[in-house]
């Protein structure tokens, strides 16, 4: 382990199997459930700073471990190897045409199993990355109530796609619009993994359900770990790698507008604890 590296002391490892598939989840706090997927290339310690901001917030995190090494510090090398594991993965759809990730219907039974254990109105879910698409295709599993889609970054090799087959979609949209949901989502303006013809098929299918909020580049670090600076190579983490930690900060502000969303779906008012 290296020194940047994150031990995961404060959270309970699990097994948790779903549909006969069995994977580490950790969890920490206490409340609601909220699902925190992790972005490439693995559960960082950016994902995990942005999990405890979640638990901190008064809700039960629950951050799956899909790929890579747990609470490792994302290096060029290694963040590379973990993407191209995950794009021949059979979990996964990567590129266009593969529609919607299997994965996500292991991920739907975690929001079931943890709406379950924590009780609440239901489950909030984040995508990063990688898996932002995810967090929508969760919204499929009736507990899921707040999903909060952050640089989607699938297809890969469509900058227009959203990573949902054509079913998928529908039902997505139909769930939105027959329970009131709306979908928070973030992007940096010249993301090249997620860009602005990315959120316009989003707005697309969702209409009014979809909040699409742009934040400009000159708000992203400028210092990220070396996989996001050498190998994303533009502003792409709004929460995680890219964020800046001081009061005020337009990427700060959008980590509490992603807790005020959570908190007003998830807990009655007058338990709500301060913001971080």
């Amino acid at each position: 382990m290296t020194r940047d590296d994150d031990p995961i002391e404060d959270f309970d490892r699990r097994r948790v199997t779903v549909h006969g598939v069995t994977k580490h989840v950790y969890v920490a706090g206490a409340g609601p459930a909220v699902v925190v997927l992790p972005e490439m290339p693995g559960i960082s310690p950016d994902v995990l700073r942005l999990a405890r901001w979640v638990r901190d917030a008064g809700l039960t995190v629950y951050v799956p471990s899909l790929f890579g090494t747990d609470g490792a510090f994302p290096t060029a090398d290694g963040g590379q190897e973990v993407v191209r594991r995950a794009c021949v993965s059979a979990e996964f759809r990567a590129f266009a045409g593969g529609g919607t990730s299997p994965v996500t219907r292991w991920l739907r039974g975690l929001a079931r199993q943890a709406h379950a254990e924590c009780g609440g109105p239901g489950v909030g879910a984040i995508g990063l990355c990688f898996t932002g698409n995810f967090a929508l295709t969760m919204a499929l599993e009736p507990a899921v109530v707040a999903p909060v889609v952050n640089h989607p970054s699938l297809p890969l090799d469509d900058p227009a796609g959203i990573e949902l087959d054509p079913a998928d979609a529908r039902a997505v949209r139909d769930r939105l619009t027959r329970d009131g949901l709306t979908v928070l989502a973030y992007r940096f303006e010249g993301d090249r993994w997620c860009t602005g013809q990315r959120f316009a098929a989003y707005r697309a299918l969702l209409g009014d359900a979809f909040d699409g909020r742009v934040l400009p580049d000159s708000a992203a670090n400028p210092a990220p770990p070396p996989f996001f600076a050498e190998v994303v190579g533009s502003p792409h983490s709004v929460v995680t790698a890219h964020l800046v930690d001081e009061a005020g900060h337009p990427t700060l502000r959008a980590r509490d507008e992603i807790l005020a969303f959570l908190t007003a779906r998830l807990l009655p008012r007058q338990t709500r604890p301060d913001r971080p």
